[in-house]
């Protein structure tokens, strides 16, 4: 089943940056009781959402290079595959 992995992973990313810029203005009664974790936990799920945004988009060009060698045959002088 195919996906649009980044724009899924896209929009998860930008949820993160969105409740941690929401969050960030409650930075001093998040740590009044104890919650700045909500904060940071925020701030980790975007960083971690870029390195997946990146990581879906090798992955797609991988995919399609893979297609494109499928499609034009092995290379002149590769050894056949068993």
């Amino acid at each position: 089943m195919e996906a649009n992995d980044v724009a899924i992973v896209t929009g998860g990313t930008v949820l993160w940056l969105v409740g941690f810029v929401v969050l960030l203005p409650f930075h001093g009664w998040l740590s009044r009781h104890g919650h700045t974790d909500w904060l940071w936990t925020c701030l980790a799920g975007f960083g971690l959402g870029l390195i997946g945004v990146w990581y879906c988009r090798a992955r797609r060009a991988a995919i399609a290079r893979s297609r494109a060698a499928a499609e034009t045959g092995p290379e002149p002088g590769a050894e056949p595959t068993a």
